[in-house]
């Protein structure tokens, strides 16, 4: 629990002075306790919740002036350049890291759940080929609780846990044949010999007529380090989504679906595929220049570079930098898109205006060249960021029902008629 720091805030209202709490976390800001304000028949008014501290968590800090993102403690470069993703899940669903025996454990655990009912194949049937696949995901994760009847106790400490390994599991499945539906391409069941970010790929791009095909090591690294920057990011729309809905007593794959319709908003889910429409936008190399130009004097947005909660600069950046960097340099592609964003990426860090502003690339600005490189396309991009989030949204999810918790009912300022009748 948090700390009563024994501080108090005073409001004064209507000439009266009521007194609230004031709480401290183990990082970062205290925080008031405005309970007794609805009390004196007031609502306080936070439009975005920007300023309001809506539960207590131990999973992710975020210190965005500082540049500053851990899970659990472990700071996200170190995560993700010394463990990979299941490890990442391990310890935002139970709070350590894993010793090798419970790591053989869980990954053991998650493989033997890479499988969908067979009548889940048959859903896909019921949308359009050219469906988007964050439209299929939508329906088919929320589909599941439809076959696992015996498990959706939510006050059931096993029905929960047993439920995250589910979800972990099977969305990768999902995620590959949402786009293996919409090119026409029969799906390929998961290998449970291959490693998690490696059977993704491996049912994105393997073929019945591929009876070989092997996945470039170097790519499946890469997809491993997205899917683990990616896994949680505190209480941003989507994770506020699912424990709104989970408020509810709503089944957890209802909630995992309503955290995948808000990501799938452009102003949270889609900042990597913005990146590569700007990037067509731009059209060449010789474009940029003039480009860079229009953004200074606020013609143009430059999408990628800069981040709303990070101030300074994206602790994800560096090591997809790095990934980048590996892939490009392992699939030797000679992409006339991918050259100019590396020459926005030079002209970012190093002109005078975007370094004083610290407008630097983000994650999304290099997870959208790298899945870009892979083949991967930019419809699947968000997918691909609900694949690696839904660890975050569970562990938020079991966080809640672990102890008690209030059903979500925000307030509201009314601005609209007063009581009026109705006259004929």
């Amino acid at each position: 629990m948090s700390a009563a720091t024994g501080k108090k805030a005073v409001l004064q209202l209507d000439g009266k002075e009521i007194e609230l709490p004031i709480y401290s976390g183990t990082l970062g800001p205290d925080v008031i306790d405005v309970k007794d304000v609805l009390a004196s028949g007031h609502f306080t008014f936070d439009p975005g919740f920007m300023a309001t501290a809506a539960c207590e968590s131990k999973i992710t800090f975020i210190d965005g002036d500082k540049g500053v993102l851990l899970h659990r403690g472990y700071p996200i470069d170190q995560l993700a350049t010394q463990a990979d993703y299941l490890e990442t899940c391990y310890l935002l669903l139970n709070g350590e890291l894993p010793n090798a025996e419970q790591k053989t454990e869980f990954d053991a655990k998650v493989r033997n759940h890479t499988m969908v009912h067979d009548q889940v194949s048959r859903f896909f049937n019921g949308f359009r080929r050219d469906a988007h696949p964050m439209a299929i995901m939508v329906g088919v994760v929320g589909a599941l609780s439809a076959f696992y009847h015996n498990g959706l106790d939510i006050e059931d400490v096993n029905h929960r846990e047993i439920t995250a390994i589910r979800l972990i599991a099977k969305i990768p499945t999902l995620a590959a044949w949402s786009y293996k539906y919409t090119v026409g391409q029969p799906f390929i069941y998961p290998r449970n010999d291959l490693g998690y970010a490696e059977n993704f790929l491996h049912m994105m791009f393997a073929t019945p007529a591929d009876r070989d095909y092997k996945v470039n090591p170097v790519l499946s690294r890469a997809m491993d380090r997205i899917f683990t920057l990616h896994a949680d990011h505190e209480q941003n729309a989507s994770t506020s989504t699912v424990r709104l809905a989970g408020s509810t007593g709503a089944n957890p794959y209802a909630c995992i679906s309503a955290g995948i319709s808000a990501l799938w908003g452009p102003a949270h889910g889609g900042a990597n595929e913005a990146v590569l429409k700007m990037l067509d936008e731009i059209g060449s190399v010789e474009n940029v220049a003039e480009f860079m130009e229009k953004v200074k004097r606020k013609e143009v947005k430059l999408m990628g570079f800069g981040h709303r909660v990070y101030k300074n600069f994206d602790p994800r950046a560096k090591v997809m930098k790095q990934t980048c960097d590996e892939v490009l340099e392992a699939l030797g592609i000679n992409d006339p898109q991918l050259q100019l964003a590396m020459e926005l990426e030079r002209i970012a860090l190093s002109d005078p205006y975007f370094v004083e502003r610290k407008l630097y690339p983000n994650v999304d600005f290099y997870s959208g060249i790298i899945l870009k490189a892979i083949g991967i396309p930019t419809e699947m991009f968000t997918v691909i960021f609900a694949l690696a989030r839904t660890v975050g949204w569970i562990s938020h999810w079991l966080e809640m029902h672990s102890g008690p918790y209030k059903i979500g009912r925000p307030r509201q300022l009314y601005t609209g008629s007063t009581q009026r009748d109705i006259k004929r």
